[in-house]
Formats: structure tokens, C-alpha cells, sequence
């Protein structure tokens, strides 16, 4: 069983009774930086296999401005209400996109939660001593990479390794006016919100997460596995994505 952390306040009781008491099946699934869509290939099999309508967005990660519009062009096209998921800056996309009035539950999957003015670069630029260090190389041409020789450790701990010197060797390019692009309004502060800390992430230090969880008022759920749960963990990603469909359907 999963190890349940509920953070409730008057806020976010407020959200849920503003929602639809409508069953929500429809799951988007939004990648972070330096991946592509296809890691959520075992979370993506999982839902389907249960019932849910799934797209995954293949965001280009140049521009924070460019992924919001793709992520919302996959709203637009999904059949009723949506729960949106991102991971790691993905959690950006979705904190920016899901403000759409489609948009019923927000899933976070050890990501960033943004506030107003606040972007990838700001959170990460004072990180508290002993704090992991993500092992990125300088920029070029405007885009970022991590070292391929420290990506499994940093990134994949837990992935098999052929799966994450596969990873490490197709990584895609991360813009800096991505990992600058800055949130103008939190679909958080209006939304019910869900969030799953990975506890050996080596990529967004653990007490980041819960600062972020918490001050989006979400549910909280704590998950053994490193910054790729979403890949080595499938099941328990999905167990949270599914609990966040059933509880925005039953307005909790």
C-alpha cells in the first residue's frame, strides 16, 4: 500500500466541492525535461488496461510558452473533463495549462509546483547544502543536457540500466527559456491537486517536493524511487493518477 500523507485546509475543501461529480476518464500525461512522452509508456498501459482515455504529450521543451500551447491542444482534444499529469518540469506545463476550465485534477509526479512568477530556474538556484546537484552541462546554443556518465544515478537510480544508459543516450535537449519560463497564474491555487514525493530522487531534493506539495495543498503520497518513478514504478504512479480521477468524480 502506499503511504498516504493527506494535507487538507479550507482551500482545498473548497476546490473539491466546486467540482463535477462527473466520473473523469480522460488522463494527459506531460514529460519533464531532457525525455520524451514514451517513459510513460508502462504508466500509459496501466490506465488503459483499466478504463481510462490516455494522451501523452510530446512537448518540444524549447519554451515553457510552446509546451503550454501543445498541452492544451491535447485538452482540447480530449473527450471531457481532464486529469493532468506532469513530472519534474512537466509539473510546470500543468500548473500553467490547467487553469483550462477542461481541466478537473492536477497530478504531480515529483515535479515542480510552481507559484506566480516562479519558474524551474528560481527554484532550483539556491539548493540547501548537501543538497543532490543535477549534473548539468553548461548550455549550448541555448539548450541544456545532463553528463551522460551521471545520468543513471542522478536521474534512472532505479531503472533497469540498459533502459537508462538508453535514456541517457536519447536525451532531448531542455531550452533555457523553458527552464526560465515563469508561471503567471498557479492552476493549483483553483484546482484539486495530487502529489507523489519520490523518496530516493536525486534530481529535486525530497524536502523541495514536500515545500511544493504543501503549499499547493495537495494530497500528498510518498513513493520509494528516483526521479524516473513514473518509469520504474508504473503501477504506483498510476494508483495516484487514479485516485486523483476518482476523487475530483466524488468532489474530495
Amino acid at each position: 500500500m502506499l503511504d498516504k500523507i493527506v494535507l487538507d485546509s479550507p482551500e482545498t475543501q473548497g476546490r473539491r466541492i466546486s467540482m463535477s461529480n462527473t466520473a473523469v476518464k480522460s488522463i494527459i500525461l506531460v514529460h519533464g525535461g531532457f525525455v520524451d512522452g514514451s517513459g510513460w509508456e508502462g504508466v500509459y498501459k496501466v490506465l488503459k488496461r483499466d478504463g481510462y482515455k490516455v494522451s501523452v504529450v510530446q512537448n518540444p521543451t524549447n519554451s515553457l510558452a510552446d509546451d503550454v500551447a501543445v498541452t492544451k491542444r491535447a485538452i482540447a482534444a480530449a473527450d471531457g473533463d481532464v486529469i493532468l499529469v506532469g513530472h519534474s518540469y512537466g509539473g510546470v506545463v500543468v500548473t500553467e495549462a490547467g487553469s483550462d476550465p477542461k481541466v478537473a485534477g492536477l497530478v504531480y509526479i515529483t515535479a515542480f509546483a510552481p507559484d506566480q512568477g516562479e519558474s524551474v530556474a528560481k527554484l532550483i538556484a539556491n539548493p540547501p547544502p548537501g543538497a543532490p546537484v543535477p549534473p548539468i552541462l553548461p548550455p549550448q546554443d541555448g539548450f541544456l543536457l545532463l553528463d551522460r556518465t551521471k545520468f543513471a544515478a542522478s536521474f534512472a537510480a532505479d531503472v533497469k540500466p540498459e533502459l537508462a544508459d538508453f535514456m541517457a543516450d536519447s536525451q532531448v535537449p531542455w531550452g533555457l527559456d523553458a527552464l526560465g519560463g515563469e508561471v503567471t497564474v498557479p492552476a493549483w491555487k483553483s484546482k484539486p491537486s495530487w502529489y507523489l514525493v519520490a523518496t530516493d530522487d536525486k534530481m529535486i531534493p525530497v524536502p523541495a517536493q514536500r515545500m511544493m506539495a504543501k503549499r499547493a495543498c495537495a494530497k500528498t503520497v510518498d513513493q520509494p524511487g528516483s526521479h524516473a518513478v513514473y518509469v520504474s514504478q508504473p503501477e504506483a504512479v498510476a494508483a495516484v493518477i487514479k485516485e486523483t480521477a476518482k476523487g475530483v468524480s466524488k468532489g474530495e
